[in-house]
């Protein structure tokens, strides 16, 4: 019986590296995949345990244990590791680690919060069969997390990190940043101002044939309009004007008229409460309002997001917007505060040649070309912190999977495998190529 659970073990651990070209390998790039996939049933097991791990963002307890489960595992690969706490923007903090002072600078980004906090009901790790695994975080991004290590773990075992210089950064805050984003940010922005090439191991858009060169950006903005309060047999009337709703139905409508085909922006009103009086609640996301038919609208709150995939349309989108809300209808004033927020991952031309690297990587180990995702595809993340500040930047070489931010969430864990020795490998040769 023992030899049955083994075996079944060992065929979950390996199924994903049946078919490398090994003839297209060199000799130490072999002995890494095969140091990786010695070391797969401790990854397994690891990964387990931190997926049964709460770690909600706002559980800033079970985001910290996570922490330390994976600060203990880069301590023991030898490198040098601190804990961030997040006082200063009100969350758990983060984990930070380096080694090296030879070769190229490679930032290594993760994060350790999930979007189940305490009281959700989706809490654990299940195998569902010999490929897919659900659990809360898997792919986004405890599967990424221990991907890291494990590479760092194959990459020190085999003499290849001492000719390289590694920091890694794990932010406790990833899924709802802490503010002010100047502290939140500060370890991964630091870090990457050091760094030559950023690789982030989030999960991309699920699918291991592509990798993600570009991101979209994600930035909050709020509406806010006031009209003049009367009875609503007067509306439209110089001494009245339109009120609240007409100015901000106004505004919304010339929103989406000049800015629905500019690139690849997208713009969203999430939510909008109107009326006589209005309350709204930033923790919950949710409000009140109270209002009459016959009575015009005094007051209106909008809230939204923006998401733009370089610098240029960003801040186009956000001169075009205020332009807009600029122009009241008659007895009304509106006010547009656009937040601070994810900064677009601009799709660099370092970003594309890192990209050809990572699929030659790829199709060396009989994994197949890998694409580039569609911006579309992939939402805000932490690299986009970085991206701006490195040479080269890659994401989306993590675990991949379905299902992500939902009860639904599950690795297919051919490419925990496949994406261990894709990213070792892409390492091992960057630390060996000529500069030009």
């Amino acid at each position: 019986m023992k030899f049955v659970v083994l075996l079944s073990s060992l065929l979950f651990c390996v199924s994903g590296f049946a078919h490398i070209k090994s003839s297209t390998l060199s000799e130490i790039e072999s002995q890494l995949i095969t140091q990786i996939n010695k070391q797969l049933p401790d990854a397994n097991a690891l990964l387990e345990k931190t997926v049964n791990i709460n770690s909600g963002t706002m559980n800033f307890d079970g985001v910290e244990k996570v922490g330390r489960v994976y600060q203990q595992q880069l301590n023991e690969i030898g490198l040098e590791t601190k804990w961030i706490k997040g006082t200063a923007f009100d969350r758990a903090g983060h984990l930070v680690a380096h080694y090296g002072t030879r070769g190229p600078k490679i930032l290594m980004i993760g994060h350790l919060d999930t979007v189940f906090e305490k009281d959700d009901g989706f809490q654990r790790y299940e195998k569902r069969d010999n490929q897919n695994v659900a659990g809360p975080g898997i792919t986004d991004m405890k599967g990424g997390d221990v991907i890291m290590i494990e590479v760092l773990r194959a990459l020190k075992h085999t003499g290849l990190l001492e000719n390289m210089s590694v920091r890694v950064v794990m932010t406790g805050d990833e899924e709802r940043s802490g503010r002010p984003l100047s502290e939140s940010k500060k370890a991964i922005i630091e870090a990457a101002k050091w760094a030559d090439i950023a690789l982030g191991f989030e999960d991309g858009d699920g699918n291991i044939e592509t990798a993600v060169v570009a991101r979209r950006g994600s930035v909050n903005w709020q509406l806010d309009v006031t009209g003049k309060p009367a009875h609503s047999s007067q509306i439209f009337s110089d001494e009245v004007g339109y009120g609240a709703i007409f100015e901000a139905a106004r505004i919304l409508n010339s929103f989406r008229e000049k800015l629905s085909n500019l690139g690849d922006l997208t713009f969203n009103p999430g939510v909008i409460l109107g009326g006589t009086e209005v309350e709204f609640d930033e923790q919950t996301a949710s409000g009140n309002a109270f209002g009459k038919n016959n009575i015009v609208a005094k007051t209106l709150t909008v809230r939204g997001g923006i998401r733009a995939l370089t610098p240029q349309e960003l801040t186009q989108a956000k001169a075009i917007m205020q332009q807009i809300t600029q122009q009241h209808l008659l007895h009304t004033q509106a006010k547009l505060t656009i937040a601070d927020g994810y900064p677009p991952m601009a799709p660099r031309p370092g970003n594309y040649a890192l990209l050809k690297q990572y699929s030659a990587v790829s199709e060396d180990l009989g994994y197949g070309v890998v694409e580039p995702v569609n911006p579309r595809n992939a939402g805000a993340a932490d690299i986009s912190f970085a991206a701006e500040h490195v040479d080269m930047a890659l994401d989306g070489l993590g675990l991949m999977g379905s299902g992500g931010h939902t009860k639904d969430e599950v690795a297919d864990m051919s490419s925990f495998t496949k994406n261990m020795h894709k990213a070792a490998l892409l390492m091992y040769r960057l630390s060996v190529q000529q500069p030009d």
